[in-house]
């Protein structure tokens, strides 16, 4: 599986920006996909994760109720909706497949990561 994020960008504190990942291979859905980031000297984090069939999601606590991670398996490609951006979102964000959700940090394969910075 190859995956290409992008969408990334620079917006102003409130603001809005949603991601997309697109992924090669004809079975997307048998993976599940997650969202991490990484700011500059910091460790990569986990942002959140959607299961294959797209009914389960799970989001790290710092992005909860801002950011939404949704799915288009009919077009190999994962979505990260994120809302109401904090400076302390300001991070390259990757994304990654795996084969469940409970093991997402530990993914299979990863993305180039797609820069978000957000303005104060």
């Amino acid at each position: 599986v190859q995956l290409q994020a992008f969408g990334g960008g620079l917006v102003q504190a409130g603001g809005s920006l949603r991601l997309s990942c697109a992924a090669s291979g004809r079975t997307f859905s048998a993976y599940a996909m997650g969202w991490f980031r990484q700011a500059p000297g910091k460790e990569r984090e986990f942002v959140g994760a959607i299961s294959g069939s797209g009914i389960v999601t799970y989001y790290a606590d710092s992005v909860k109720g801002r950011f939404t991670i949704s799915r288009d398996n009919a077009k190999n490609t994962v979505y990260l909706q994120m809302n109401t951006l904090k400076s302390e979102d300001t991070a390259v964000y990757y994304c990654a497949a795996g084969s469940s959700i409970a093991v997402i940090t530990t993914a299979d394969y990863w993305g180039q990561g797609t820069q978000v910075t957000v303005s104060s």
